[in-house]
């Protein structure tokens, strides 16, 4: 089990869609990175800036979109995950 400190979200990343609207295929090569998308699995304390205190923006099993290269990867039981700054999530899927 990893707790994440104050300001971060433990995400498990979503795979990246590797086919167009009308059906092709693309391979990796062509692929532009896509911002980031998973499920909030942890979620770290608030971190405070200046005296505010800045909760998470989001709850643990929330599908979220994060900044394109956000995130730092950890591998953990040989499931990849990602270390996301709270300021890096772009929105929530309703």
């Amino acid at each position: 089990n990893l707790r994440p400190l104050m300001g971060y979200l433990l995400v498990e990343p979503v795979a990246a869609e590797t086919k167009t609207a009308s059906g092709l295929y693309l391979p990796e090569t062509a692929q532009e990175k896509p911002a980031g998308q998973g499920v909030v699995v942890a979620i770290g304390d608030a971190i405070v800036v200046n005296g505010q205190t800045y909760m998470a923006p989001v709850n643990v099993n929330d599908k979220i979109v994060y900044k394109k290269w956000g995130g730092d990867e950890v591998k953990i039981g040989g499931v990849e995950y990602k270390l996301v700054k709270f300021e890096d999530v772009m929105g929530v899927f309703e």
